[in-house]
């Protein structure tokens, strides 16, 4: 499965173009993030953010325990770099589903988990982004929970 950066050319160009006001939103967060003394690297195109702001507002996502890592465009959050490295093939997924979506990925997944949760189910783990993320992106990640 090809990672985000490793496409050329103008298809690559225009999924990040089209994915980018995402990515700026990830931006501002991860640099929240680094000036509360968290971590950057990149990695696939991929911008990751681990410590500082960043973990702290993972350990605060409305779920069990927080979340491990999140992708909000062309950025993963992650709680500790041990946490991106754990998730990344998932997270990886999430952000291909934002060079799809663009912007109408946040309105899309939170309808998504509103739609889960109004029919009974898990807004989380029914929602059909994750459960693309688990299929495509945990086939080899040990049963990862972000």
């Amino acid at each position: 499965m090809p990672q985000p950066a490793t496409r050329l050319g103008v298809i690559g160009f225009l999924a990040y173009a089209w994915a980018f006001p995402c990515t700026l939103v990830g931006l501002l967060v991860g640099l929240i993030g680094l000036l509360t003394g968290g971590r950057v690297q990149i990695v696939d195109g991929v911008v990751e953010f681990w410590g500082g702001g960043a973990a702290w507002l993972l350990r605060r996502v409305p779920l069990i325990g927080g979340a491990e890592a999140m992708t909000i465009g062309h950025v993963v959050l992650g709680q500790t770099f041990l946490s991106l490295e754990k998730t990344r093939r998932h997270e990886h997924v999430h952000v291909r589903q934002y060079e799809r979506w663009g912007l109408f990925f946040f309105p899309a997944y939170f309808g998504a988990s509103l739609l889960e949760w109004l029919k009974g189910a898990h807004p989380y783990f029914d929602n059909p982004f994750e459960v693309e993320a688990f299929r495509k992106g945990d086939e080899t990640d040990e049963g990862t929970l972000v």
